[in-house]
């Protein structure tokens, strides 16, 4: 079966490999290029508002692990507890008002969560970015598990213990103890937690 836009003699692309002075000559010109310098003062100023001065703000205790390429806004509304572990690339977004984060003692998240307390509204008129957004506080209980991916939007309520599976997208209330997964994120099964 002969496939769409394929011509019957082609071999298939080979990747090009540069020779060692190419690759050296490729050096040089990007050393020299002053786009690459401004475009890093413009990396640097991305990561200055979006991780070191929101860390400034927060102050998180001593003992939390936040990775250094989380992104916080709208920082004087996020509140994070002890011992809170934020895996790599997250994203911590609370409103631009009054919409909070609050993060309780010993949360896990794992790289990609995203967390938002803000959501621009859409049937206002164009474009939605010049649209008001309605915002809702996110409460994440003690000792909860964020999977990989995991998206927490405004209003949500995560209780005490509770694990939330990779990739599931989570609205409104999430029980104590709860197991959830999917899109939305369904309850699933319960935490044993044995006692001590």
């Amino acid at each position: 079966m002969e496939q769409i836009g394929a011509s019957p003699l082609a071999e298939g692309a080979r990747k090009v490999s540069l020779s060692r002075s190419e690759r050296l000559v490729r050096l040089i010109k990007s050393v020299l290029n002053i786009r690459a310098w401004l475009h890093l003062v413009k990396i640097v100023n991305y990561y200055n508002y979006s991780h070191v001065k929101p860390m400034q703000v927060m102050r998180p205790s001593k003992d939390c692990r936040i990775s250094p390429d989380v992104n916080f806004s709208n920082e004087r509304n996020i509140v994070i507890g002890a011992r809170v572990s934020i895996g790599s690339r997250c994203f911590i977004w609370a409103g631009p008002e009054q919409g909070r984060v609050v993060i309780g003692d010993d949360v896990l998240f794992g790289p990609d969560v995203l967390i938002t307390a803000a959501n621009y509204r859409f049937n206002d008129g164009a474009p939605v970015t010049k649209q008001l957004m309605d915002e809702a506080d996110v409460v994440i209980g003690r000792d909860v598990w964020l999977g990989a991916r995991v998206i927490v939007l405004p209003g949500a309520t995560i209780g005490d213990g509770a694990i939330i599976g990779a990739g599931a997208l989570v609205r409104g209330d999430i029980p104590a103890n709860a197991i959830a997964v999917g899109v939305p994120a369904r309850v699933v099964g319960t935490r044993q937690i044995p006692s001590t």
